[in-house]
């Protein structure tokens, strides 16, 4: 089964509204082992929608559509499917009963402009909405499936989880359509592309490149009847990858590095802070946004001024200002003056210009310095990423979070 995904409304395309549904429906699309050929996002004109249903009807078995069944005026989706489908619109008794319902649960009056939303196309089959007032639509015609929803996400949700998945899986045999996912950092895509030639040429399953910020994730898919066939395939193709990309690799499928960071901590029984001054604490954000960080997590020191770096973390001012504070010498004070202030086994320091101003011709915009210290050593790196400073923040937390991960992983002597 082919889907096609149909967003409409103005505020998605000026910018103002994240278009979230999309995504998530295509999520669970994937899980019932459909295909999404597209995505179309769609203004509020008649034009337009009549449009994306038609494109839609030529290439897709089933058609979901998100956006414009609201009571005002810009609210074009219903009527605009009864001219498509040749239908007019009758009240629904179910409808009608469900807004006086919802309006008087909340005491407030059912005006009749809301009552005009129990007024449904004659020739769909009504998705009640118990979370919301306007109704879903279900249409069909000839091989393909329509199903018109509320923009709202969680109304969305509701109606495709309770209704519009049950049918489509118990209507439909469906294929099952499986990924596996390797991350890796510190190779970039090209270089990952030449390194896994052959291994390509002898793939049984799909495998897509999906480059981020100092990262590639590999995709692994597998589409078939046989599950647990399926399954074996991609944990050979897994296994062969691990060999190939050891050095690059850090997870597997939706762990972050934060996860793994947490996993290698617990499984140590070790614990960590931070000294953070250019991510200004972003650092610890990654790592308590986890559940259970408080396992391993201390704390941090965010030593944005020069003097909480030598006050509070113990740098020599002899260092600061011999090397300044963007230098190998004090972010190794620092990550040890963390380290011992709170009683950590291990600690990251972090010192660097993120911008977009404040750099020199020696240390440019986008110098760091990184420090992790260990149980009994500090390993350092200089990086320099840029002249964005968000994204220079970003990048400084993943490579101290991946510098942490290979001292946690290092072989035992």
């Amino acid at each position: 089964m082919n889907a096609i995904i149909l967003t409409i409304g103005d505020e998605i395309l000026i910018g103002h509204t994240l278009d979230t549904n999309s995504g998530w429906m295509a999520r669970e699309l994937v899980k019932l082992g459909v295909t999404v050929q597209k995505m179309i996002t769609l203004a509020d004109r008649k034009e337009d929608i009549m449009e994306g249903l038609k494109e839609a009807e030529a290439l897709a078995d089933l058609v979901l559509i998100t956006g414009g069944l609201g009571p005002t005026n810009d609210d074009l989706t219903r009527d605009t499917l009864c001219e498509y489908f040749n239908t007019g619109l009758v009240m629904s008794a179910e409808v009608l009963a469900d807004l006086e319902a919802f309006f008087g649960k909340r005491g407030r009056k059912l005006t009749d402009r809301n009552k005009e939303q129990a007024m449904v196309p004659e020739s769909c089959t009504v998705l009640r909405n118990p979370v919301g007032t306007a109704p879903g639509m279900w249409f069909e015609r000839q091989q393909t499936i329509f199903v018109s929803m509320p923009g709202v996400p969680f109304e969305m949700m509701e109606m495709m989880e309770n209704l519009v998945i049950p049918n489509i899986r118990n209507g439909f045999e469906l294929p099952h359509i499986i990924y596996r996912h390797v991350n890796t950092i510190g190779i970039g895509e090209s270089y990952l592309a030449d390194l896994l030639s052959e291994f390509e040429k002898q793939l049984p399953v799909k495998l897509a490149y999906l480059p981020g910020l100092y990262t590639v994730r590999l995709r692994l898919t597998a589409c078939g009847t046989d599950k647990e066939r399926l399954e074996a395939i991609l944990e050979e193709q897994v296994s062969q990858l691990k060999v190939l990309l050891a050095d690059y690799i850090y997870s597997f499928d939706d762990e972050t590095m934060e996860g793994m960071i947490a996993s290698l901590l617990l499984e140590q029984t070790a614990t960590l802070s931070t000294a953070e001054s250019c991510t200004g604490g972003y650092i610890a954000h990654k790592i308590t946004s986890l559940p259970g960080s408080s396992e391993y997590f201390k704390g941090t020191v965010v030593s944005y001024a020069n003097e909480i770096k030598a006050e509070v973390l113990g740098v020599q001012q002899s260092a600061l200002e011999a090397s300044g504070a963007v230098s190998e010498p004090v972010v190794r004070e620092m990550a040890a003056g963390v380290k011992h202030l709170m009683k950590t086994d291990y600690a990251i320091a972090v010192s660097g210009i993120a911008g977009p101003g404040g750099g020199s011709p020696d240390k440019p915009v986008g110098t760091v310095w990184i420090a992790v210290a260990g149980l009994d050593e500090v390993i350092t790196r200089k990086y320099n990423f840029g002249k964005k400073r968000l994204q220079n923040i970003e990048s400084t937390a993943l490579m101290a979070l991946n510098m942490l991960r290979k001292l946690l992983t290092r072989p035992l002597d």
